[in-house]
């Protein structure tokens, strides 16, 4: 999938970024090979760092102390693996990882389970049971591999879990409580997911305002699973599943009020906190409350006709394959806004929460949009959305950003300086013999690890927030910005 990038702006003539090479260490990757997968992962028990590089045939097993010194380097064959994906891993109570590599539709799952003292491996075979569920996500939690299912009919979801060479399963059953869309109308569980896919959100990445716009949106706490609902732009209906006593509770958050109607709604769970924004082309509204408490912790209200003075980026309109610009005025903002899915994402550093609120293309409109092939690339750039057989297709993308610091105080942009992964996506966008790159959060800071086909070494690098003029990796950056992140999803 072709990917946008959107610009973090940083104002300044002379900049040093904080990265350092943590080690190389020659590996044999065979360029041509199109098998080629590598997954870089945290044993969060002993804090040691594997690196695993497969293809059909073979397995090479990187393992790094907790401070980060090559301990051990093995290759182990590979077998019955081709046109499978790697998928995931988890840690058994031994220490020993276990890897999966999954078929496109998940049906068959195959577990090799690494022996590091041995150097040998063993392969478990899995097998849904049921074709009547699909797979809505998968992600780490707890040193185990999971899975989530949800039945195609029934109002559940399944909860595969895999460790210690074995699967746990666990129901979510949301078949007795209550959902109600904006109209005062019942819809079932089942209903709504169709509508409103789930979307993972990462809890320690910034995650891109495409997928953050999504209605339904799943958390991965330790021993908790939250999904937050706004279907219904009155209130967030949030579902919290404990993952040890399989109990879930239910809480409701209501949206803010306007006396000029509402429109778009959405929220983003972070820390414990539930960020709420709505909008309509009257006035945007940002409410901070406490996830436990139900406490406004902080409100924000912006009329059309006010200036946004919270923002430390332009007010930004971007399209596929085009650079964003700036749109002058909060009218301007509000009205493209309103044809858009509105959302937010939040990223939280330990000292300051970023900010990036906008909307972007509905799906629907865009699939139908996909089909028409007679609209200028020029005179698309100048509408508001592109017509087609079904009337206007908005493809723009609106958006801006901010930055608050713990007591919810506005920091202005020459306070702010780049975060870890405004570095790493700098330095993937400026270095093109890079290859399979991974990125990991590692005690206080990033690890990027990739392939490098130039010295034919895997190379971890070290990423932090801010400067570091002892690490001159940027010498000038004559352009008022550099640092880059996905932003933008397009086919």
């Amino acid at each position: 999938m072709k990917k946008t990038i959107f610009l973090f702006l940083l104002f300044s003539t002379s900049v040093l970024f904080s990265q350092t090479i943590l080690n190389s260490t020659p590996l044999e990757i065979r360029e041509s090979n199109r098998s080629n997968q590598l997954l870089t992962i945290e044993n969060k028990a002993t804090h040691d760092v594997f690196v695993f590089a497969a293809n059909n045939e073979n397995l090479s097993i990187l393992q790094y102390s907790s401070s980060l010194f090559l301990k051990d380097k093995y290759t182990t064959p590979l077998k019955n693996i081709n046109n499978k994906s790697l998928i995931g891993y988890s840690f058994s109570e031994d220490g020993n990882p276990t890897l999966y590599w999954s078929t496109p539709d998940f049906e068959i799952i195959l577990a090799v389970k690494c022996f590091l003292e041995s150097k040998t491996s063993r392969i478990l075979y899995f097998k849904f049971a049921s074709s009547r569920q699909y797979v809505v996500s998968q992600f780490q939690q707890n040193d185990s591999f999971n899975i989530l299912t949800k039945d195609l009919d029934d109002h559940t979801l399944m909860l595969y879990s895999f460790k210690n060479g074995a699967v746990d399963e666990k129901l979510l059953d949301f078949s007795t409580y209550r959902f109600q869309d904006k109209n005062g109308k019942l819809r079932t569980f089942t209903e709504i997911i169709r509508e409103n896919p789930i979307e993972k959100m990462d809890e320690t990445e910034y995650n891109p305002l495409y997928t953050s716009t999504a209605k339904t949106k799943l958390y991965v706490l330790p021993n908790r699973m939250i999904f937050t609902l706004d279907y219904n732009p009155k209130s967030t209906q949030i579902f919290d599943f404990n993952t040890e006593t399989e109990e879930i509770k239910e809480k409701n958050f209501m949206q803010s009020l306007s006396e000029k109607g509402r429109k778009l709604s959405n929220s983003f769970f972070q820390n414990d906190k539930l960020y709420q924004v709505t909008a309509n082309e009257e006035e945007l509204s940002f409410d901070i409350k406490d996830y436990n408490t139900g406490q406004n912790l902080h409100s924000i209200k912006v009329s059309k006709n006010d200036t946004i003075k919270f923002k430390i980026s332009p007010l930004f309109i971007q399209r596929e394959g085009r650079k964003p610009t700036e749109l002058k005025t909060t009218k301007k903002f509000l009205k493209h806004l309103s044809y858009l899915d509105l959302g937010l994402s939040v990223f939280n550093n330990n000292e300051n929460s970023y900010f990036t609120i906008g909307g972007t293309p509905r799906i629907h409109e865009m699939n139908a949009f996909s089909n028409f092939e007679y609209l200028d690339p020029d005179l698309a750039a100048m509408l508001p959305g592109a017509y087609n057989s079904i009337g206007i297709v908005h493809t723009e993308s609106v958006y801006f950003e901010s930055v608050f610091d713990s007591n919810y105080t506005f920091l202005k942009q020459e306070n702010i300086e780049p975060l870890a992964m405004d570095n790493i996506y700098y330095f993937l966008n400026t270095n093109k013999k890079i290859a399979l790159n991974n990125i990991i959060k590692y005690k206080d800071f990033y690890i990027l690890g990739y392939y490098d086909s130039a010295s034919k070494q895997y190379i971890m690098r070290k990423f932090k927030d801010g400067f570091n003029a002892d690490d001159p990796f940027l010498n000038e950056i004559k352009t008022p910005s550099s640092f880059k992140r996905p932003f933008l999803k397009t086919p």
